[in-house]
C-alpha cells in the first residue's frame, strides 16, 4: 500500500464549509468510486489551527490513484457539488500533497 496525505489550508472562516462538504458530499462520491480514506484530522495545536484539514487516503498503487483520482476530479456530480458549495467563494486557499510509502517498521503497511 501507499498513502496520500493531503493538507487543505482553507480561506479564513471556511473550514466548517469544507468539513461539511466532505461529510455530506465528497465521501459518498468517493465510496462509489472505491477511494479509501484512512482518516481526517484538524490541528488542536500548531500553525493555522482553525483553517486546516489534513486527510490520508490509501492506494494499492500509483496507477490506482491516477485512475480513480482523475475519474473523481472530472465527475459531473462532484463538479456540480463543488461549484454549489463554492458559490459564496472559494473554500480552499492552498493545498499540500504527499505520496507516502510506509517504512519496514510502520504500523501501517
Amino acid at each position: 500500500m501507499i498513502y496520500e496525505m493531503r493538507v487543505y489550508h482553507c480561506v479564513p472562516g471556511r473550514l466548517p464549509a469544507l468539513n461539511k462538504r466532505f461529510e455530506t458530499i465528497t465521501l459518498k462520491i468517493w465510496k462509489k468510486m472505491g477511494i479509501r480514506p484512512v482518516g481526517f484530522f484538524t490541528d488542536l495545536i500548531g500553525e493555522n489551527c482553525n483553517n486546516k484539514l489534513t486527510y490520508i487516503l490509501e492506494w494499492k498503487s500509483l496507477a490506482e490513484r491516477e485512475e480513480k483520482w482523475n475519474r473523481f476530479a472530472s465527475d459531473p456530480a462532484w463538479l456540480a457539488a463543488r461549484a454549489e458549495t463554492e458559490k459564496d467563494g472559494p473554500i480552499v486557499a492552498r493545498l499540500e500533497n504527499s505520496i507516502l510509502a510506509p517504512t519496514a517498521f510502520s504500523k501501517m503497511k
